[in-house]
């Protein structure tokens, strides 16, 4: 037997046992998401992800050059499309990331941060199986994922007006859109818009 397969072995066996471990582990409390995940259980989570994403795609850099524009563009998509789990400042301070299973990470800390360039694009273009992370790889999805690289590189330094300008970019409710109609009608001096009668009420 040659020794590529001796190693081949010794890392599938690995890779199963950690898995058992760990799938014991997360299944001692049930399915309820509500507990907060072992030490154990993150540092799997850790290394198999590590494991899991192909050597080349890892050793990947930006292609895009970072300038001001480009954080500014990846400061408008990741309001738009990742703060309602992640929290316009990375740390996953939102109801949605503090109740997924595993938790949004805090993407300032040096779990996130000393990942490489191509380890986040690649998590962000394919997600992570078995967590709240989609996959947002579409057809010219690749520029702006690179610009949400240089963007989560930039967390750590992000000012008041840029977290104002963010909180501008959020999803809005239906009711946080009343809100501001109303808040714009009233500056410039015209009535609210009507209100919809609410689901089961009745009008005379």
């Amino acid at each position: 037997m040659s020794r590529w397969c001796v190693v081949a072995g010794a890392v599938g066996l690995a890779i199963v046992a950690l898995a058992a471990i760990g799938g014991a582990v997360a299944l001692r409390g049930g399915i309820s998401a509500r507990a907060e995940p072992s030490s154990l259980e993150v540092r799997l989570a850790r290394t198999l992800r590590g494991w899991a994403i192909p050597s080349d795609a890892s050793q990947a850099t930006n292609p895009i050059p970072a300038s001001p524009r480009v954080l500014a563009a990846g400061r408008a998509h990741f309001a738009d499309h990742c703060a309602s789990c992640h929290a316009n400042d990375g740390s996953g301070q939102t109801p949605i990331g503090r109740g997924l299973y595993p938790r949004a990470p805090d993407m300032r800390r040096p779990a996130t941060q000393e990942l490489t360039d191509g380890e986040l694009f690649y998590i962000i273009e394919n997600g992570v199986r078995l967590t709240g992370m989609p996959a947002w790889s579409g057809e010219g999805s690749a520029e702006g994922s690179w610009h949400l690289v240089h963007f989560i590189r930039h967390l750590r330094d992000l000012t008041p007006e840029d977290k104002a300008e963010m909180e501008a970019l959020n999803p809005k409710s239906p009711d946080e859109w009343r809100t501001l109609q109303d808040e714009d009608a009233f500056l410039r001096g015209a009535d609210p818009a009507p209100r919809r009668p609410e689901h089961g009420s009745h009008t005379h």
